[in-house]
């Protein structure tokens, strides 16, 4: 057993013996494999990825500030503070006059090399930086030593810039990532040349300052993560609020609609019943019609109490008073002219019975917009136009401009009114706009679409 178990454990780490003995180890044993995979992935997978550092978008940061021309060049901000960083370590390193010129050059574009290539190979550009403080420090070694090392002024500059950008471009493993190899990197070179007085290491303000610099992009990184989160958030929650909006608009239309087409069902029913008793003597086969009718009027109405019975909440009740229609309009303008609004109601074209469900919406979108005008304009006058028209009913209810709008302020809304509005009319197939006016205003504008037919047919 325990040879098979000694087998057992050496399986490779792809197959299914190898993920059970890893499982098994101990979670600090877990934990290191786990951040060596993340090392390997950062620092080594990563180091040859091309990541080209895109412009600044036109909504965000500095160009969103900007017009014109310098709105289009301001997108290029951060290639152009990286590519200043990198000049002034350059100068910085070239600026030595115990060297040569040649040597000069040489350390300062290895020092402007590594800068300039965070934009395209932001891992890269830490290992390069690195790899130029191990060139450059032997070819300037003279005085070196009242510089401080590893890291020479330009050096110093150049990787600090290094590693400030590459943590700005990934995330904050990776910076912590290159901030712990940096340390042993200066380790490194104490342990080669720390056995002599003439030599000063700067390894500890490196890693002193990298932190600080560090540090505060991990937690712009924090800030930037927790924005994205709540935008998120905001997002989803304002779709889940439209979608229920939108769904209790489509209950309380189905309920209304339930009262009304069962009303007329009922009728039908009762006067299909009523009918042979009408009649003095009547033939058989009328008698069977009408007890067809009946039949099916009431397996009707039961179906349709079946199906849309489902959208009434448990305490809901039906009303007891006949649903609003168009009649009824005078009764709502008088109650919000008690409320302060002037109202003007204009009819035109030939007044007729339309259907009830018509005549329904109309009533609630009237309703809808004078409340609206209520809670968004108080103090201002509204008009509302009924037309009948040979093809269906137009309406529109137009607010006037706030007449002082520094003393009244409107009352916020939810917006819900105007999704319930475009509910309505496109179940009634109908059209519909809502927009201000050039006036300072709002208005309303809909058509409901009646066929021929349907007209009178209540």
């Amino acid at each position: 057993m325990t040879h098979t178990t000694e087998t057992h454990t050496t399986l490779p780490r792809g197959g299914s013996g190898g993920h059970d003995a890893y499982k098994s180890r101990s979670p600090e044993f877990r934990a290191a494999v786990d951040a060596l995979r993340g090392l390997r992935q950062d620092l080594i997978t990563d180091a040859f990825a091309y990541r080209p550092l895109p412009p600044t978008p036109l909504d965000k940061g500095l160009p969103r500030v900007l017009s014109g021309r310098l709105r289009e060049y301001a997108v290029w901000t951060p290639h152009a503070l990286i590519t200043a960083a990198g000049l002034l370590a350059m100068v910085i390193g070239a600026d030595n006059s115990g060297r040569g010129a040649t040597t000069n050059l040489f350390v300062g574009l290895s020092a402007l090399a590594p800068i300039l290539l965070t934009m395209l190979r932001p891992v890269m550009a830490f290992w390069l930086s690195l790899a130029a403080t191990a060139i450059t420090y032997p070819m300037a070694f003279v005085n070196s030593w009242q510089q401080g090392w590893p890291w020479l002024p330009g050096g110093f500059a150049c990787h600090l810039v290094v590693l400030t950008v590459v943590a700005v471009r990934t995330r904050p493993r990776t910076a912590a990532w290159m901030w712990l190899l940096t340390g042993a990197y200066g380790l490194i070179w104490q342990g080669a040349l720390g056995g002599s007085h003439y030599y000063r290491s700067n390894t500890v303000e490196m890693l002193f300052v990298s932190a600080l610099a560090l540090l505060a992009v991990s937690v712009w990184h924090i800030r930037r993560d927790a924005q994205q989160t709540v935008t998120a958030q905001q997002t989803v929650t304002a779709h889940e609020r439209s979608r229920r909006t939108l769904l209790e608009e489509r209950t309380t239309i189905a309920r209304e609609l339930h009262d009304v087409v069962a009303h007329h069902m009922s009728v039908v029913a009762i006067q299909a019943e009523a009918a042979p008793y009408r009649v003095e003597n009547p033939p058989p086969e009328l008698e069977k019609a009408f007890a067809t009718i009946r039949e099916n009027a009431v397996a009707a109405l039961t179906e349709l109490r079946r199906v849309l019975g489902v959208v009434r909440a448990e305490d809901y009740e039906a009303p007891d008073a006949p649903q609003p229609t168009l009649a009824d309009l005078d009764g709502l303008i008088a109650n919000v002219r008690e409320a302060g609004l002037s109202v003007d109601k204009v009819v035109t074209g030939a007044v007729r019975e339309l259907p009830q469900g018509v005549e329904l919406s109309a009533y609630r979108i009237v309703q809808e917009a004078l409340s609206n005008t209520l809670r968004h304009a108080p103090g201002a006058s509204a008009r509302v136009e009924i037309g009948y028209v040979l093809g269906g009913l137009g309406l529109r209810v137009v607010n006037g401009p706030l007449p002082h709008p520094a003393l009244v302020k409107p009352s916020p809304g939810a917006g819900h009114g105007i999704t319930g509005m475009r509910e309505r009319v496109s179940m009634l197939n109908g059209e519909m706009t809502a927009e201000a006016t050039d006036e300072g205003g709002y208005e309303v504008t809909v058509f409901l679409p009646v066929p021929l037919g349907g007209e009178g047919a209540a």
